[in-house]
């Protein structure tokens, strides 16, 4: 069976606290690598009252320091907000810090809105035009530096992070292509082109030293329960978390309720519908057919799951839930 892979929001619960949110992480992440899941990513979001893994390379680090075994990285760093350099000096400590256990996920798009985009202090329109230039000096940072090379990642020369290009179109699966990197589609909120990008990831890759043969991770949203009803009680969460998306409402990461769900307009409904088409919500008996149904339409070689569950006693478990139905398809 593909390796099962966890994506991560240290999700800011209602009536809870960003050091909640972190604490929750790091036994989320423990509890990854009891039960056998390759990765555990985060993911940089800004300005977002539910999110609190902004700052990615230190919530990274804590749930690194928190892990012995797992692999740990960012689902993913948004380039356009961060210089290269600064982002090669970030991975090169992680990678110091754990050895052999950081991966980074790279992203075009700025995580947040415009006007927090701007705040972040990169010229927005250059930083999406330069991204593949941007990868390339990344790239160059991590590696050997070349004789003469003036400017210098310390920590992060030779290190050699893993890069992924992250994507819910057909740009990061052309880029990750002709690089010769891993890709990971959005298909967990942006399924729209998922079956069209890993068609030309796949048929217009460039073998390079990095990677041989094309990679490909996709991404589901997950709610398992130890039966239906409790797991899509659960999911009223995300649905409500996507309407606050949608009506520009800030909040933190809501806690389940049937009641609000039941208010959202037929507009919101078929939006919500749509982005989490692929999201895997119900009892293992449920999620498992799905589930590898699923993985045979995409031929994925790994699975990511962001788990947007309020409680974190019920994350865990189904944390637990998912792991068994990846032993039940083995």
């Amino acid at each position: 069976m593909i390796p099962f892979s966890v994506l991560d929001l240290s999700q800011i619960g209602e009536g809870s606290t960003v050091s909640d949110a972190l604490a929750n992480s790091a036994r989320l992440a423990q509890a990854a690598e009891a039960h056998g899941y390759a990765r555990f990513w985060l993911a940089e979001h800004h300005g977002m009252p539910g999110i609190a893994s902004a700052a990615t390379a230190v919530a990274i680090a804590h749930v690194g320091h928190a892990t012995k075994t797992i692999r740990v990285g960012a689902g993913g760093i948004m380039l356009p907000n961060h210089a290269p350099l600064m982002v090669a000096e970030q991975f090169g400590t992680l990678e110091a810090l754990f050895p052999g256990r950081v991966d980074l996920g790279l992203g075009r798009a700025p995580g947040t809105d415009m006007a927090t985009a701007r705040a972040l202090r990169r010229n927005l329109e250059q930083g999406v035009d330069s991204f593949p230039q941007d990868v390339l000096e990344l790239q160059a940072y991590l590696g050997a530096p070349a004789e003469g090379q003036r400017l210098l990642a310390v920590p992060g020369m030779n290190s050699h992070v893993p890069i992924w290009i992250l994507g819910s179109s057909l740009y990061g699966a052309q880029l990750a292509a002709q690089l010769g990197l891993p890709y990971a589609f959005a298909s967990h909120f942006a399924p729209d082109m998922l079956f069209e990008a890993l068609h030309v990831y796949r048929s217009t890759f460039r073998p390079s030293e990095h990677l041989q043969k094309p990679h490909v991770m996709v991404g589901v949203m997950g709610v398992a329960a130890d039966t239906d009803a409790e797991a899509e009680f659960l999911y009223t969460s995300m649905q409500q978390s996507f309407a606050n998306l949608r009506r520009n409402v800030r909040a933190p990461f809501p806690k389940p309720s049937h009641d609000a769900v039941a208010d959202l307009t037929a507009d919101e409904r078929v939006m919500i519908d749509h982005m989490l088409r692929y999201a895997l919500v119900g009892s293992p008996a449920t999620i498992a057919p799905r589930l590898a149904s699923f993985l045979e339409r995409t031929q994925a070689d790994e699975l990511i799951v962001s788990m947007p569950v309020h409680a974190i006693e019920a994350r865990l478990h189904a944390l637990a839930l998912f792991a068994q139905v990846r032993k039940n398809l083995a």
